[in-house]
């Protein structure tokens, strides 16, 4: 048997939202969007009114395509406490990610010192979009030295 991770999805009420998020703010770049429509595979799966009309977009990072999915459910309520899930992304501007979720008005959590496993250290912070799907940024800072 083998196994191979193709891609996360959210739900999100609005589509242009949702990318403004994940586009302008987290730096993914949208690979195609599909408009709105009557039937998809997503009412069964994920339980949608058939009467609902439902949109989805892929995203992708530089070297991994359509790596995230969004589907669109007008009228979505924000997600409940507490999150159920959550996509974790490796980040080297973590910054420049916090500067542009305070502008467009999302919201960030505060920053947590990251401290692996196997002792590798940096940091790490959650943001959430419109809709309170959350994010987990990390950047590793510092790797322990092999022993000799």
């Amino acid at each position: 048997m083998s196994l191979r991770m193709q891609r996360a999805n959210f739900l999100v009420a609005d589509m242009d939202r949702a990318l403004a998020f994940y586009r302008d703010v987290l730096g993914f770049e949208v690979a195609f969007v599909k408009e709105p429509r009557a039937k998809s595979y997503s009412h069964d799966v994920f339980d949608i009114d058939r009467a609902t009309r439902v949109g989805f977009a892929a995203l992708s990072t530089p070297g991994q395509p359509r790596v995230m999915a969004l589907t669109e459910v007008a009228g979505l309520k924000q997600q409940p406490s507490p999150r159920r899930s959550a996509i974790v992304v490796e980040c080297s501007d973590i910054d420049g990610v916090l500067e542009r979720t305070q502008a467009h008005g999302f919201q960030a959590f505060p920053e947590e010192k990251l401290v692996t496993h196997d002792g590798r250290t940096g940091r790490e912070v959650g943001v959430l979009d419109a809709d309170g799907n959350l994010t987990v940024l990390y950047c590793i800072l510092t790797v322990p030295e092999a022993p000799a």
